[in-house]
């Protein structure tokens, strides 16, 4: 019988053992509510299953059909042209605004702050709603058109085929920056005076202060804000089922439309669940790659 070596035993002295009690809870819910359902949905994207009779294999079958879909590829570019406006656009915009709020001294910040974040705390069912009156022939966007005398420009945003996408991704822009400047503001806030000062003394004005000292700074609130943002963009489905069901056509189709029909509408459930396993896969591939990036420039 072979001894334990002093090294190991030292080991499993300094080791606290029943502080992995505490982390049993949450492990349990995650691999309960988390794990179990996303294994559950590969099983069954194995099949060809209608949700109600009995399901004959499949195989890869379902998987191979995706790459085959002309309008399942163009659900994927249109999610790619989400993260621009769901990502890119509010990481840009609560960049520009924690610059400005921490040059300037506004009063009344936090009532200023709370107003910025709304949009995240209300249903997606009414801002989609909302911004459908918006959006509308004779809604605001083209009264303001008209009260201009731009008539010409005035148009059904979401039901013109080349309009709707982009009136869709603004909605997800004015929803999402709220949530990217509240994080930029808390990590700016962190930033010492003294780096501040030690800018403008050696002269530097409002755009160089933002590049040397605010943005270097916020780069691990910024990896959170895109990995946000860009899981948001990619499972968007709520804003699109509710301002455009997908259409004009398939202009504004995105993936989780397909889950949603395939599952729910043509009984495809087989098909449905290999897509939410790409969908998944895709998200964490893509998160991946930002936390990487950004890791790789902040060392």
């Amino acid at each position: 019988m072979t001894s334990v070596s002093p090294a190991v035993k030292a080991w499993a002295r300094r080791q606290y053992w029943p502080a992995y009690l505490y982390l049993l809870p949450g492990a349990a819910f995650y691999i309960l509510f988390v794990l179990r359902p996303l294994f559950t949905t590969a099983w069954i994207s194995l099949f060809d299953w209608d949700g109600l009779t009995l399901g004959s294999w499949a195989g890869l079958d379902n998987y191979t059909a995706l790459l085959s879909d002309p309008v399942l590829r163009s659900s994927l570019l249109h999610s790619l042209v989400f993260i621009v406006f769901y990502a890119l656009v509010p990481v840009a915009v609560g960049l520009i605004l924690t610059g400005l709020m921490v040059r300037i001294r506004i009063r009344g910040l936090a009532v200023f702050r709370s107003l910025l974040f709304i949009p995240q705390v209300l249903s997606t069912v009414v801002i989609a709603v909302s911004w459908r009156w918006i959006y509308d022939t004779d809604g605001p966007v083209n009264g303001l058109l008209r009260a201009v005398g731009l008539d010409g420009l005035a148009r059904s945003w979401l039901g013109d085929y080349g309009t709707a996408l982009p009136s869709v991704g603004l909605i997800g822009s004015w929803i999402m920056y709220g949530l990217c400047m509240v994080l930029f503001l808390t990590g700016a806030m962190r930033i010492p005076r003294e780096l501040f000062e030690a800018a403008r003394l050696d002269g530097a004005g409002p755009v160089r202060e933002f590049f040397t000292v605010i943005l270097p700074a916020l780069r691990g609130e910024i990896s959170i804000a895109l990995v946000l943002t860009v899981t948001q963009a990619l499972r968007n489905f709520d804003i699109v089922w509710n301002t455009t069901t997908g259409g004009p056509g398939n202009s504004t189709t995105v993936p989780s439309v397909f889950i949603y029909q395939g599952a729910f509408v043509t009984r495809q459930v087989g098909s449905a669940a290999a897509v939410g396993i790409a969908l998944t896969v895709l998200t964490l591939v893509v998160c991946a790659v930002i936390m990487r990036v950004l890791r790789e420039r902040k060392g």
